[in-house]
């Protein structure tokens, strides 16, 4: 892979804002596409991002914004998309340039609710890239501490090791250190799961229950983990690494945690809706939630998934949290 490939990141949130934020410490010059146009004429007077890590200052003359999709893709060798799952398919409907020769990275955590694939598998299959062509990058990483050059650490997924490196190589600063991993399926889908679990975590928290109950919590939640992704991809990897139970732990007890806030105000009363408007982020666990609970539903070979199911209920079926969690406190060991 060439080492001068020129790079975009196609979104215009937090996360999107922080790996623009690491590409310019290694890149001259780093494509950036967003819906925003009012975003982007921001950008290039103020130098920030006004809606997204406020305090991130950007050199101007290294950034190449644009709200034309087909211009950002076509410039760049590398393709780093960072739009909530939600609003994905509706961005690439507006592609008319071809990706078949592009590198892909998703920094997406969460599924594709039209296909209900997670994003690299939605790739490969609806516009046939090669998986070696895909990648993911994951944390345990919040793009606050990001903003902050707190010391942070990413895993850079791909089936083929030279891209992987090639992105973390980029990624990389005195504040970012990357790993490598050849398990794209089982990071992404890592990825999508603590999402739902953050959810949990929140939702608990609302509702009373203590630290004492998180660690159990957070104790079932990666060995839930462990079984859906080795159901989903059967793979001998080691759950307790930082892109799996890392992860999972700093979504799920972090102040940044936008889906353990999300479920928080659930447990606080809030209802579904009236929480997602209260939010200015999208809680990417809320869509997972769905998604990984059908999908697990069509399981051959049945996965107890106690977590998945509850918050399920509580954000689906619009039961009632308190009591749902207090059936899954006896699902718990």
């Amino acid at each position: 892979m060439n080492k001068d490939a020129k790079f975009a990141v196609l979104g215009g949130g937090s996360w999107a804002t922080a790996i623009v934020k690491m590409l310019t410490n290694n890149q001259e010059k780093v494509g950036w596409y967003m819906r925003n146009t009012d975003a982007i004429e921001h950008i290039k007077t103020q130098k920030h991002n006004p809606n997204y890590l406020t305090s991130v200052e950007f050199k101007t003359e290294q950034l190449d914004l644009s709200n034309d999709i087909n211009k950002a893709v076509n410039n760049a060798d590398v393709l780093i998309f960072a739009i909530p799952s939600a609003f994905l398919v509706g961005e690439l409907e507006k592609l008319t340039v071809s990706l078949k020769d592009k590198i892909i990275f998703s920094a997406i955590k969460g599924i594709v609710p039209e296909s209900g694939l997670i994003v690299g598998e939605h790739f490969h299959n609806v516009y046939e890239i090669p998986f070696d062509h895909i990648g993911v990058i994951t944390g345990p990483c919040h793009a606050e501490e990001v903003a902050m050059e707190r010391l942070s650490y990413l895993t850079i997924a791909c089936a083929d090791t030279e891209k992987a490196k090639l992105i973390a190589n980029n990624l990389s600063s005195n504040y970012i250190k990357t790993n490598i991993s050849k398990d794209i399926i089982g990071t992404e889908y890592a990825a999508m799961l603590k999402n739902i679990y953050a959810i949990a975590a929140g939702i608990a928290h609302g509702l009373g229950y203590g630290d004492n109950f998180q660690s159990v919590l957070m104790s079932n939640a990666i060995r839930e983990m462990k079984r859906y992704t080795k159901r989903i991809h059967n793979l001998d990897r080691n759950i307790n690494k930082s892109a799996y139970l890392g992860d999972l732990l700093v979504t799920g007890y972090s102040i940044f945690s936008r889906n353990r806030m999300f479920g928080n105000m659930i447990g606080k009363g809030y209802t579904v809706k009236s929480a997602q408007m209260e939010m200015s982020m999208i809680a990417e666990g809320y869509y997972a939630a769905k998604s990984a609970y059908n999908i697990k539903e069509n399981f051959t070979k049945k996965v107890k998934t106690p977590i998945i199911d509850a918050v399920y209920k509580v954000l689906y079926e619009n039961k009632n949290p308190k009591k749902v969690f207090l059936d899954l406190t006896d699902k718990l060991d």
